[in-house]
């Protein structure tokens, strides 16, 4: 009996190093969103229907590929018909007390634009205008610690050199020195502007030791390929029919 006690013990304080190991290695994590009613990108009326959830970040067999804190799926929309995306440009959020430069946030949505341009290219044709079968992708970076954001930049949709910037505020209650970073996203469709699917989220740095040293370049950075990567993996399970839209 003490014997098995013993083992049991072993393999849970492995279990646990494990988990630090992993986390410590991690370039971004997903973090809990303070308040779940601020969507000053998407107004009022969508916010509301946004659903909190459970297991943010994981794969759900039913659902298809790691979601948003916060999401809005249309179960009922005719998800197969599209094969083409069209992104808007990349916008950022903020109040008069930003701490992110005029600069750095140019810098930011740039970047943000280049990476989904980057990921979507790889499942869908990018659309320049609206048409049949063509979803609209507007996404915005936000600062969650504004009382009153405002529009503030806009990506311009020409090409850029890699955007080594960050937001310049430090996330509590994480690794210390870490970016992060809050984000809005809505699909509609180009012709009807009915909204398909809809997302927050949030991300902090995650510790990593290769990040360590260029936290201020790379988190958000990190952040934002994360977020590339979960929205066209997302949408993609929706059209392909690999996952049940909900």
């Amino acid at each position: 009996m003490r014997d098995r006690e013993s083992l049991r013990a072993h393999l849970t304080a492995v279990g646990l190093t494990l988990a630090v190991v992993a986390a410590a290695c991690a370039t971004t994590q997903q973090t809990e969103i303070a308040d779940k009613t601020y969507c000053p990108f998407m107004g009022d009326a969508l916010c509301a229907k946004l659903t909190v959830t459970e297991t943010p970040g994981r794969l759900d067999v039913a659902s298809g590929p790691p979601t948003a804190n916060l999401r809005y799926v249309d179960s009922s929309a005719a998800w197969k018909q599209y094969s083409k995306v069209m992104i808007h440009p990349v916008m950022f959020w903020a109040g008069d007390d930003v701490k992110v430069s005029p600069k750095d946030q140019t810098q930011l949505t740039n970047y943000f634009y280049q990476s989904l341009e980057k990921q979507l290219a790889t499942k869908y044709e990018l659309a320049a205008e609206p048409g049949p079968g063509v979803m609209t992708l507007t996404v915005a970076i936000e600062d969650a610690s504004s009382a009153t954001p405002v529009l503030r930049t806009i990506s311009m949709l020409v090409p850029q050199a890699r955007a080594l910037a960050t937001l310049k505020y430090v996330a509590t209650g994480t690794y210390p020195f870490v970016g992060s970073a809050q984000a809005e996203a809505k699909v509609t469709d180009s012709l009807t502007g009915r909204v398909l699917a809809a997302g927050v989220d949030r991300r902090v740095g995650g510790g990593s030791l290769a990040t360590a040293a260029q936290w201020q370049l790379g988190d958000a950075e990190h952040a934002i390929d994360a977020w590339s990567a979960q929205i066209t993996s997302r949408l993609s399970s929706y059209t392909s029919g690999a996952a049940v839209a909900k």
